[in-house]
């Protein structure tokens, strides 16, 4: 905004708003603005008052502005023309009515009244922040809409700016853009807290909590704390800006105001870390807060928690702790919110500072109830408050710690902490004792001192388990880690100093504590420590008592220690059964009783013959105690008696002690209850498996429990012996194995241990026959446990179990003799009856295959094997007469070997055969014939499990034609196969072995075969037939059965028109009925449901589902034609069943509609049509088809009725094509949405079978537009149901699709129906996102295809969008024109269905999609031909240009040029596919079009190419490309013929084409320099041309910089008109200023030719001197185009090195005089750079005189501007310096006289010392040293000067012009500075003492040359005098100097003016920081003139001293204070 702008601003007051003195529109909140226009004063003010009324109704507070602002004066008040003070009153008095208002700002009556201040007082002009801050809390509703559209809100630098984007669609105001520029306007962050304070205050003298205001409160917090979450990083101004107000809200007595800042606080602190103090004081204030008015405590203390939460731990001090403990509810408060939340923060911080104030605060408070206070509440913290994350070891640490810290206190002081603490210690540790104990632990090892070890001891003593830690003297350290030493002595004496706890009875100790150590050394390996636990557990119980778990570990105790390894242990374990025997100890508990009872009963068991064996004594010890004296089962064995009698310890002791110990338990056994005493002691006897004294024990108790069996009940016998079996079978089956290494220690028992094993076996189960009696019914058949009860299986199992483990012993190992008479044993006891004994083996035989196991035993192939052998030798060892028993029929033997025979297990088969070969003697069993035949394939039936079937059916099939070798053999067979049926069908026949047996005769059949029916003629007997299967296939229950009905139907050949009576029969005739009929059977409905059987007119639906299954693999099928009717008619019949019934047919549907598949397969196998004689079309009932797939629910059915109608596609194509959209329209709206691969492959099915057949009807043009609307509303189903599709089907089925249509023909349809859904999708989120998304996929689809089909579908897009209208209005006619019949064209986008601005997206969409196809990787790997496309682009961008002429001035102008653009990027992409040749051979084609746009869109194309580096260097001719020069020649010259265009237009073209030349000449141009010849003519003409527009001249011009960079020498002939045109353009200065890209391009120009061509450019060099000097200084003031500062910097480099001396040097001369000599002498300074050195030589004397003159600048042309001057001469000094710094010693020195002589000429001015001396000081700069060689004639006119220009020397002025005190003030510091290099870079010693004579006085007397005023003074003495003075000193180097310069400087001390003083005292410091060390020869003289100083009457001065004095400490080391 420019200054006037900004005074109008100010200017523009609201009272001179034009908008005030018209009438037309009225602003207005409620009406339209014209109607309030119409309306007068007085109707605004009643309606505000009414308002008013109203709001005085709900709020009094209103009733103060019934006087003012709706007073019958303020009807009159007209504010603009009222004073400011008047105005003032009334804006405050407005902002105070609008911040009361904004509560009720959504009433009626609030904006009747804002509509009233609006009228009259224009506050949306005057008072518009206010009128915000009423509304703002609103925003979302339309009322604030309204308000927004009432403001002036354009100007951009105002602050309500950014709301003008609301006032003209008048959409509410977005939260998330109120929330977002909250936090990045601070300004607005801060007027929303300002509302909520204003508000405040407005209602400040009205009682209550100010309920109205919790509107303002609420937008209050979400908007601040919204914008602290959405801000990316909280800065510190966010947090100033925010704290005052937060610390309001948390002072503020207002609930919702406190709750919102509440919210502020912890938003700010989860998103900051805040500075310490800040964290300090915001809990400070939220505890204050809490303790004066707790109305929020839990929103409080929440606050609180989530501070301490997220900012760093200790940043809150302990100023908030007192505040806190303050809160009376704080505990309750804190209680319910640990249910719910992690409070831990919270107590983090209270906890330690409330355990430090309970412990000091008795010390340091003298008020009793404070510390009482602090007590309690630390109490009730614990108690009711969790203490998680680690807190309960923090506190118990600081308890601890704190404690220990209080080592100052006295006796009595501690004795009162104890009594303070000791509850919540106690407190403490019953809810975490793990974590006091842990503390404790941890520092009882690092006790030291004795202090701390008595204060540690106090501490202990409160808590309840204070025995734990108490310190033991004998090993320093706890009781606790004393009982758990590594010394067996230290954990003895810890367990007698428990006892010693126990005995005393002292406090402290906790039994839970005292129990657990007892028994963890009850568990100690050494004997010793043993026994004092044992002690201490005698004692503890008598005074306390102990858990029932004490008995457990004395029982383990016992059972731990092998006393034949230590003997050691007996007395303890005797002490242990003592303590165990104790009455007290189990007296009244019957369970430990018992416990104790069964744990002491092994240790009877004697296990060692010696007389003092501890194994003896033990046994001893425990047959005496008084617990087993006393029970039953040891009743007789008690105090020993028994084994006393056995005093002589005979070798056989052992064994009979135990035996008499058997006979003892056995005894008392029979006298008690058997059950649960036998499962005890067999419980007891498992655990009985490891040590010589365990293996002992079990045989002992194993033979008690044997001998016990005679007197229990037949199932208590059965189940006693299969326990004590099972307890025996692991110790006989380790007696088999070869190696037995215990053998001979069981044998030192007395009694080998297998014949006790083999002794307790038999009497498992052999001592009773009876019990078979019981078990099984006598003259039983088969043993089959499938129908035996639980006693019988249990007895079989027993003998199967002792069988298999006698027949595995019998065979090897050294015990095989005794297991044989075991076996012997069995078979007499309990096998005795050969039919039992083969009844047993039968069962062993078949049970393998026996999937129930009835018995719970498995029968192995090993078992079975071994069996079968025993059977064998059995059946061999029997007699005739048994023999004929057991081979007859109703024996078991030959069904159970002929079964073994199919076994899989070779073995098995061949023991089998064996035992066979024993029933072949006995002629007269019927098997004998079938056992005879067989076993003449021995080896057949042992290799081939299966060979038993095919020998039976082989068999079988001889006995029945008769080919055997008789007829009586023959039935010999015949009754041997019946007897073997017979045997199947027995009652108790297993039923594992009859499946065996049936398998095996399962080619012994007499089943329907394929030539049995077919030999039956007559179709009668074959329909009979099958009617027979069916119904027994309905009737039977029975799987083998269905399956072999199965079998034989798939065997048989049947003629289809039976099977379709069959299903005829399954639907019963409908009968047909009257409607009144009808209606009674629809009434009686539920009574006809429940009648038996199918009524009339319904259908046997399982019979269908049935022969339709068989149906689905019948291949011998005839005439499958003649199903057709029936299933339709069936299928008809389930659809016009009831839903119910319908969801129930679902399984029928499917099953008929595949059978019809079937059908559709066989006729045409090919799928092609077929004859109508083979099959009718009316036949199929397509629609009912349909209907079944509208109907169902279910994918199945779909998914068949979908195979079948494409299938009937191909036969009968004319029939589907009637009802193809609803097939493909359910596809659409289901199928396509499943996401299985039987759908997708049904959905892929039906488009490759309905499709082709679409496409094969006849190709009539009718006909085929018919089809193709057709085939494009298929698509469109396709596309709709897109979307729901699952994303990774999308493709393949839209690929299927179009491989089925021909992408050639559709994919074009298919893309645009895609784009239009894309267009019609308006509800996307993120549009780009879905944008990039789809068109990926459309991608995708098209790379799915080949690259031709997709250049076809381009190229129809293409034609397509050139046929849509430009915009809907002209498409209306064209669409009234075409309502007969809807074409694909309209199918693909409906002009009247969408609206111009979806045909504008579609379009847009379509070419966008275009440019993105084309320029996809996977499209351009098989580009081919593209010429048609390129035809058809350029067609369409013909047709789109002409667009953007024809709607240049429509709104819709940016949309055509934006499609154009598209275009053109279109063909930018096709181009990039071209070859080089074609791509040639179109631009010349486009060049010549006679559309501007076009010619220039082809140049803008190759200019691309151009600039592809890859496209120049692969060109493989550039003649072709280079012929394009002339049709760029032709277009750069306007070439004629041509129709005119617009200037601009044509102007464009010329310099597109000349940037093209200029590239092709980079590119090619060396190379072919002759081609571009006529270029630079072209060019130059343009140039030289008077009346040629700017732009194209300027392009004409970089056009000739690159072609003269390229010709080189060929430019020479056109530099005649080339250089003077140039330099003419350029001289034109208005041109050139005002285009400065047309500067630049001449620029450019020149440099060029500069560069390529120097020596040819002689006469136009000066001229380009000049031209580059002006142009210089326009480049400086040019900000828009820094290349023009690059481009003359070239330039002039150009100029300075390839310009030759000869040439240059009298140029510049000449120019010296005509141009700025500042870029002139950068050229010379750069060309003197670049001279070699006899060049420089040679032009030495040249340029001296060129400086020389130049240098005289200061003295001739100054014109009192002395800045400019000292600029000017700055650039001739350094040219100077270059060339200075070229010469040498000898050639310099001249120069340097020459120099001095120039200025000492008395005839000119005295300017030129300035000059000069200017110049000595910067060579001196930069020659150094060096300088000093030629400065020697410098000193005497150093001091001349220094007298002449000090104004204390002399009145004259040295310069006669008015400006000599600047140019004396020059020339000083010039002096100066020159003098201190000198000084500065001596080191010849330069500064002799004549010289040092000379000088010093004139420099120390500058210090009083107060010339040019005070402010020059001080700069020249700072920065120019002390330097010099600091650096003469150093290079006088002679003390004697030194004093004399030091002392005339301290002279100046006493100087009258202060400033001198002042001056003087730096020049002192100066000297003292040169000299350092030496300056002390100096200091005695220099200190009385300081403490002169000290005392100045100048303040300045005196401060400077004390500096001075410091400085020079500083600097030499040591303090100057005592020398004052």
């Amino acid at each position: 905004m420019t200054s006037l702008a900004h005074q109008l601003k100010r200017l523009a007051l609201p009272q001179n708003d034009p908008d005030l003195l018209t009438r037309r529109e009225v602003a207005s909140l409620l009406f339209d603005p014209k109607d309030a226009a119409s309306m007068d004063r007085s109707t605004f003010f009643a309606l505000g008052c009414t308002g008013l009324e109203e709001l005085l109704g709900i709020e009094p507070a209103f009733s103060e502005f019934q006087e003012t602002l709706f007073s019958q004066s303020s009807m009159g008040l007209e504010r603009s023309v009222q004073v400011k003070e008047v105005n003032e009153k009334l804006d405050a008095g407005i902002s105070l009515f609008l911040a009361r208002l904004s509560p009720y700002f959504l009433l009626k009556p609030a904006q009747k009244c804002i509509e009233w201040l609006i009228h009259r007082f224009h506050i949306q002009l005057y008072n518009v922040d206010s009128l915000l801050a009423c509304a703002l809390p609103y925003h979302e509703t339309k009322v604030f809409v309204r308000v927004i559209q009432l403001l002036k809100l354009n100007d951009p630098t105002y602050r309500w700016n950014w709301l003008e984007g609301l006032q003209k669609p008048g959409v509410p105001l977005a939260r998330g853009t109120l929330i977002t520029h909250c936090y990045k306007d601070l300004g607005f962050m801060d007027f929303i807290c300002t509302l909520v304070t204003k508000s405040i205050k407005a209602y400040s003298g009205h009682s209550g909590n100010c309920a109205q205001l919790r509107v303002i409160f609420s937008f209050y917090a979400s908007t601040i704390v919204p914008a602290l979450d959405a801000v990316e990083k909280v800065s510190d101004t966010v947090i100033s800006k925010l704290l005052p107000y937060v610390q309001k809200g948390l002072k503020s007595s207002l609930t919702d105001y406190k709750a919102a800042t509440y919210m502020i606080v912890c938003q700010l602190a989860v998103k900051v870390v805040l500075e310490a103090q800040l964290v300090d004081t915001l809990a400070l204030q939220i505890s204050k807060s809490l303790c004066k008015e707790p109305l929020l405590p839990k929103e409080g203390l929440g606050c609180l928690i989530v501070l301490l939460q997220n900012q760093k731990e200790g940043s809150v001090g302990p100023k908030a702790f007192g505040h806190l403990c303050a809160v009376t509810s704080l505990v309750p408060v804190l209680q319910g919110m640990a249910a719910l939340h992690d409070i831990s923060p919270l107590l983090r911080y209270l906890l330690p500072l409330l355990i430090h104030t309970v412990m000091i605060n008795e010390m340091e408070t003298d008020v009793p109830s404070e510390s009482t206070r602090y007590g309690l509440l630390f109490e009730t913290v614990l108690q009711s408050l969790p203490l998680s994350r680690g807190l309960d070891k923090t506190v118990a640490k600081l308890l601890l710690e704190e404690y220990l810290s209080q080592s100052q206190l006295s006796a009595d002081s501690v004795n009162a902490l104890n009594q303070r603490l000791q509850t919540s210690v106690r407190i403490f540790e019953s809810k975490y004792p793990g974590a006091l104990d842990g503390v404790l632990e941890r520092h009882v090892r690092d006790v030291s001192s004795a202090d701390e070890k008595k204060l540690f001891h106090h501490f202990i003593s409160l808590s309840m388990s204070s025995g734990k830690y108490q310190i033991l003297g004998d090993s320093d350290t706890s009781l606790v880690l004393s009982l758990k030493h590594p010394l067996p002595s230290v954990r003895r004496a810890a367990v007698e100093h428990l006892m010693a706890l126990v005995t005393s009875g002292r406090e402290g100790l906790d039994m839970a504590f005292l129990e657990e150590a007892v028994s963890e050394r009850i568990k100690d390996d050494v004997p010793e420590v043993v026994a004092a636990a044992l002690k201490v557990l005698e004692v503890s119980r008598q005074n306390v008592g102990f858990s029932e778990d004490t008995v457990p570990r004395l029982l383990a105790l016992l059972q731990r220690i092998d006393l034949s390894n230590a003997e050691d242990w007996c007395p303890v374990l005797k002490e242990a059964v003592r303590v165990l025997d104790e009455p007290r100890f189990i007296e009244g508990n019957s369970d430990l009783k018992a416990q104790v009872v069964w744990g002491l009963l092994p240790f009877l068991v004697v296990t060692s013959a010696q007389p003092n064996s501890p194994d003896l004594q033990l046994a001893t010890c425990v047959a005496q105690t008084t617990i087993l004296s006393q029970y039953h089962l040891t009743h007789g064995w008690a105090h020993g008696k028994n084994m006393l009698s056995f005093k002589y310890f005979t070798p056989d002791f052992i064994g009979l002690a135990n035996q008499h110990l058997i006979s003892t338990l056995t005894k008392n056994l029979s006298n008690m209850d058997p059950f649960s005493k036998r499962n005890k002691m067999a419980g007891l006897v498992e655990g009985q498996q490891g040590s010589l004294r365990e293996r002992a024990v079990f045989l002992v108790l194993c033979q008690s429990l044997l001998e016990g069996l005679g007197d229990m009940s037949e199932t208590q016998h059965l189940h006693t012996a299969h326990r004590v079996y099972t307890l025996l079978e692991p110790a006989v089956l380790e007696l088999t194995q070869k190696h037995i290494p215990e053998v001979g220690h069981l044998w030192d028992l007395g009694q080998p241990a297998f014949s006790l094993s083999f002794k307790s076996l038999s009497h498992a189960g052999f001592e009773d026959k009876g019990l078979m009696d019981c078990c099984f019914l006598s003259g039983e058949t088969w043993w089959n446990p499938e129908k035996l009860d639980t006693n019988a299986c249990c007895y079989l199992r027993l003998l199967c179990r002792l069988f298999d483990v006698i027949i595995t012993g019998a065979s090897q190992g050294p015990t095989a003799v005794c297991f044989r008479s075991l076996m012997k044993l069995l078979f007499q006891v309990h096998l005795s009856d050969p039919r039992e004994l083969f009844n047993f083996l039968c069962l062993l035989w078949g049970y393998g295959s026996n999937l129930g196991d009835q018995l719970d035993c498995k029968v192995n192939a090993v078992l079975q094997t071994q069996a079968l052998y025993v059977g064998g030798a059995l059946l061999g060892a029997q007699p005739g007469a048994s023999l004929k028993l057991l081979a007859a029929g109703q024996s078991p033997v030959v069904l159970s070997l002929l079964a073994c025979l199919s076994s899989p297990v070779r073995e098995v088969r061949r023991a089998a055969t064996s035992t066979l070969q024993t029933l072949v003697q006995v002629d007269s069993s019927p098997f004998h014939p079938i056992i005879q035949r067989l076993l003449r394939t021995t080896e057949e039936l042992i290799s081939d499990p299966t060979y038993l079937s095919q020998a039976l059916g082989k068999l079988y099939e001889e006995a029945v034609t008769g080919t055997g070798k008789g007829k009586a053999k023959d039935r010999n067979l015949l009754a041997g196969f019946e007897e073997l049926l017979l045997g199947v069908q027995a009652a108790n026949c297993p039923a594992y072995t009859a499946k065996t047996i049936l398998r095996a005769l399962d080619e012994v059949n007499g089943e329907i075969t394929k030539a049995f029916y077919s030999a039956l003629d007559d179709e009668k007997t074959q329909q009979r037939l099958l009617g027979v299967m069916f119904d027994l296939l309905v009737e039977s229950r029975s799987p083998s059965c269905a399956q072999t009905i199965s079998s034989v139907f798939k065997r048989i050949a049947v003629d289809a028109e039976l099977v379709a009576n069959e299903i005829a029969l399954a639907e019963k005739p409908k009968v047909t009925v009257s409607v009144q009929q009808t209606r009674r059977s629809k009434q009686r409905k539920a009574h006809d449901a429940a009648q038996d059987g199918p009524a009339e007119g319904t259908v046997s639906w399982q019979r269908a589902t049935l022969i339709l299954e068989l149906l689905q693999h019948k291949k011998k099928l005839k005439r499958p034609q003649m199903l057709v009717p029936a299933l339709f008619s069936l299928l008809s019949r389930s659809l016009e069943t009831s839903s119910v019934e319908q969801s129930n047919l679902e399984y029928t549907k499917q099953l008929i509609l595949s059978c019809l598949l079937n059908v559709c397969q066989k006729v045409s196998p090919d799928g092609g049509p077929v004859s109508k004689d083979v099959l009718d079309e009316d036949k199929f009932n397509v629609e009912l088809v349909v209907q079944c797939v509208r109907v169902s629910d279910l994918p199945q059915t779909h998914h068949q009725a979908l195979l079948l109608l494409g299938s009937l596609a191909g036969i009968f194509p004319e029939k589907v094509l009637h009802n193809i959209m609803p097939i493909f329209t359910f596809m659409g709206a289901n199928i396509m949405r499943l996401d299985d691969s039987y759908s997708f492959q049904v959905i892929n099915k039906t488009v490759q079978t309905v499709i082709p057949a679409l496409i094969k009807r006849d190709d009539s043009d009718e006909s085929a537009t018919h089809m193709e609307a057709v085939v494009t509303r298929i698509i469109l189903v396709f596309t709709d149901a897109l979307p729901h599709v699952p994303e990774h089907r999308r493709l393949p089925i839209l690929s299927q699709l179009m491989a089925t249509l021909g992408p050639a023909r559709f994919l074009w349809v298919l893309l645009l129906l895609l784009f239009k859904q894309h267009a019609n999708q308006t509800t996307a989120t993120d549009k780009d996102a879905a944008l990039e998304r789809d068109v990926e996929f459309w991608i995708s689809v098209c790379c799915e295809f080949q690259v031709e089909d997709q250049l076809v579908s381009l190229i129809k897009i293409l034609g397509y969008l050139m046929e849509l209208p430009q915009d809907k209005q002209d498409g209306e006619t064209q669409t009234s024109r075409k309502e007969k019949e809807e074409k694909v064209e309209e199918l693909i986008f409906n002009i009247e269905a969408h609206s111009s601005k979806a045909l504008r997206h579609f379009k847009f969409l379509s070419v966008s999609f275009m440019a993105q196809l084309l320029a996809s990787g996977s499209f351009r790997g098989d580009v081919v031909d593209l010429s048609l496309l390129l035809e058809e682009i350029l067609r369409y961008i013909h047709n789109v240009a002409r667009c953007v002429e024809e709607n240049a001035d429509k709104p819709t102008a940016k949309f055509w040029r934006a499609l154009l653009s598209k275009a053109y990027d279109v063909l930018d992409k096709v181009n990039a596919l071209l070859p080089t040749d074609t791509f040639i051979t179109v631009m010349r084609g486009l060049m010549g079009n006679q559309l501007a746009s076009v010619r220039r869109k082809a140049m803008e194309l190759l200019i691309n190419k151009l600039q592809n580096i890859a496209f120049t260097q692969s060109l493989p001719n550039v003649t072709v490309l280079l012929d394009l020069t002339g049709d760029l020649l032709a277009i750069a010259a306007r070439a004629h013929g041509r129709v005119e265009e617009e200037e601009g237009e044509q102007a464009i073209n010329r310099q597109t084409a000349l940037f093209c030349l200029k590239l092709l000449c980079r590119s090619f141009g060396s190379g072919h320099q002759e081609v571009f010849v006529p270029v630079l003519k072209q060019a130059v003409e343009m140039v030289v041309s008077p009346e040629e527009e700017k732009n194209v001249m300027g392009s004409a011009l970089l056009c000739i910089a690159e072609v003269a960079s390229a010709l080189k020498a060929l430019v020479i002939p056109q530099l005649p008109r080339l250089m003077p045109a140039v330099l003419q353009t350029l001289t034109e200065r208005k041109e050139v200023i005002t285009s400065e890209l047309y500067m630049l391009s001449a620029v450019t120009a020149l440099q060029r030719v500069t560069e390529t061509l120097p020596h040819f450019i002689s006469p136009y060099l000066q001229d380009t001197l000049l031209q580059v000097a002006r142009l210089t200084r326009v480049a400086v003031k040019a900000t828009t185009t820094p290349q023009l500062a690059v481009r003359l910097a070239s330039l002039r480099t150009s100029l300075a090195t390839k310009v030759p001396p000869r040439v240059l040097l009298p140029t510049i001369t000449k120019c010296y005089s005509k141009s700025r000599l500042g870029p002139l002498m950068d050229v010379l300074k750069e060309h003197i750079g670049h001279m070699e050195k006899d060049q420089l030589t040679s032009h030495q004397s040249e340029l001296t005189s060129f400086f020389l003159i130049a240098l005289d600048f200061r003295a001739k042309h100054c014109q009192g501007d002395l800045e400019k001057t000292k600029e000017i001469e700055g650039y001739v000094i350094d040219c100077l310096l270059a060339m200075v710094m070229k010469l040498s010693e000898v050639t310099f020195r001249p120069l340097f006289f020459k120099l001095f002589d120039w200025c000492k000429t008395e005839s000119e001015a005295k300017d030129r010392l300035l000059t000069f001396y200017r110049l000595s000081d910067r060579i001196a700069d930069r020659l150094k040293g060096l300088f000093v060689l030629f400065a020697g004639h410098l000193v005497k006119p150093f001091s001349d000067l220094l007298h002449q220009t000090n104004v204390t020397k002399t009145d004259a002025a040295l310069f006669t012009t008015e400006d000599n005190v600047e140019k004396s003030c020059l020339l000083l510091e010039y002096i100066l500075d020159c003098l201190h290099k000198i000084c500065l870079y001596d080191t010849q010693h330069f500064v002799s003492k004549e010289r040092a004579d000379a000088l010093l006085n004139p420099l120390v007397d500058q210090l009083e040359n107060t010339l040019g005023g005070e402010e020059l003074y001080q700069t020249r003495v700072t920065q120019h005098l002390v330097p010099c003075v600091g650096q003469f000193c150093v290079a006088v180097a002679d003390d004697t100097q030194w004093k004399t310069l030091n002392y005339q400087v301290l002279l100046k001390t006493r100087h009258t003016s202060a400033k001198v003083r002042f001056s003087a005292l730096l020049v002192l410091l100066e000297l003292a920081a040169k000299l350092r060390e030496n300056y002390m020869v100096l200091l005695p003289e220099t200190i009385p003139f300081l403490a002169e100083l000290m005392e100045d009457e100048c303040e300045e001065v005196e401060h400077q001293v004390q500096k001075v004095i410091h400085e020079m400490e500083t600097i030499l080391g040591e303090p100057l204070q005592s020398y004052f």
